[in-house]
Order: C-alpha cells, then structure tokens, then sequence
C-alpha cells in the first residue's frame, strides 16, 4: 500500500492507492473519514486515469475500516453487515449535508 497525493490549485484531494492480493493498484480519493469509539473508517471514491471510465462508474463509495497491527495502518473491508449498514448509513448523512444532495 502506498498513499500519494496530488496538488493543484486550491484542491489538495487525499490520494491512496491500494494493491489487491493479485498485486493490481487501485487508486481512490479519501473524501471523508468517521472515528468512532470502536474504530476509524474511511469513504472514497475510485479516482480514473481516462476520464470516460470515470463517467461510466456508478459513484458508489468504497468503505474501508482502518485496522493497526505492531504500529502499521492497514485498511479492511467491514464484515458484519450491521456494523456496516450504520457506517454506510453516517457517510451518506454526512456527505448528503456537506455536498447538499436532494434526493428527490
């Protein structure tokens, strides 16, 4: 795992490229993070090199729970359902209010 980040004008977006266990990068923009007593989950979004695949992808967030082992940070999927409905259901609540989204 790495975490680069990029730099334009006025927009610093959190980069993080991930590999999966068949080593293939995957490259995400952190838009929000939520701690909780329990644990700190992260929201992104897949970040596209063509600007077509980005148009073709669905805009669902990629959740992750942040785990540490020995002192290192590492990101893992969430498995109890419920633990992930709450999670899901705060990020949703959150970015609705920041981003002003009006589901009609």
């Amino acid at each position: 795992m790495s975490n680069n980040v990029n730099n334009n004008e006025g927009y610093d977006p959190d980069i993080i490229t991930l590999c999966d266990d068949d080593g293939k990068e995957y490259t995400f923009e952190v838009i929000d993070a939520i701690e909780t007593d329990e644990a700190r989950y992260l929201a992104m979004l897949p970040v596209y090199d063509d600007p077509k695949k980005m148009l073709d992808e669905s805009g669902e967030l990629v959740i992750v729970k942040v785990a540490e082992e020995n002192g290192e940070e590492f990101f893992t999927e969430i498995e109890d359902d419920d633990e992930y409905e709450t999670i899901a259901d705060a990020f949703v609540d959150r970015l609705e209010n920041f981003f002003e989204i009006d589901n009609k």
